[in-house]
């Protein structure tokens, strides 16, 4: 990304354009946008890594059933579900299901389009592949926290899903990072060769394209 241009036009998403499947929006999202519109000014990325997390997964949060905590994954697909992992960091996932059940995409990386001083500011570094190169990284250079937990980014507000007209490149697919349960299961979608693209080399080299493979679901 040069910082010198202008980011490109973005258009909110509107809930009828996601799927209803969790897998099929997790694919869905690579080249979308996420934008928070703040004070000092707009900052924005496009979305180049997620994981899908469906009903009934056993890594999910979900999976042992309703609590306080994560009231906001049972809302309608396009809401926000922020947790704080390990006490250190918010991680911004989208709702991907009908209101009701359980089910979220977690944005793991995002490639900077505006605000990017605003970004270095918050993260309090200027190596640009390392600003939004991971969920808590990202989270912490859009000012994303448990704040925005249950908003609508598919409404008219600070923090919305945008998408443009540059179209994503191939994406592909591997296992989850740092999970223990499921963790043979293909549930991770990224853009492949885009250097900001978290996760091990070995996962990157070994993900497959997802035009090649079969079943998706978990």
């Amino acid at each position: 990304m040069n910082r010198r241009n202008p980011a490109p036009s973005i258009r909110p998403l509107r809930r009828s354009e996601l799927p209803a499947d969790t897998v099929a929006l997790a694919r869905f999202l690579i080249g979308k946008v996420v934008v928070h519109d703040l004070p000092a000014g707009r900052i924005s990325g496009r979305i180049v890594e997620t994981e899908a997390y469906p009903p009934g997964d056993p890594a999910g949060h979900h999976f042992r059933g309703p609590t306080p905590r994560i009231r906001s994954m049972y809302l309608a697909r396009g809401h926000a579900y922020i947790f704080f992992n390990y006490g250190a960091h918010f991680m911004l996932n989208v709702v991907s299901e009908p209101a009701g059940t359980a089910a979220a995409i977690l944005i793991r990386a995002l490639e900077p389009l505006d605000g990017i001083q605003l970004m270095e500011r918050h993260r309090k570094t200027a190596r640009l592949h390392d600003l939004t190169r991971g969920p808590g990284r990202l989270a912490a250079a859009l000012q994303i926290d448990r704040r925005h937990d249950g908003l609508d980014l598919c409404a008219h507000g600070a923090l919305w899903l945008g998408a443009m007209k540059h179209p994503a490149g191939p994406i592909c697919k591997s296992v989850r990072i740092g999970i223990t349960r499921a963790a043979d299961q293909l549930l991770r979608f990224y853009e492949r060769g885009n250097p900001f693209v978290s996760g091990p080399k070995r996962l990157l080299l070994t993900g497959m394209s997802a035009k090649k493979t079969s079943s998706e679901r978990a």
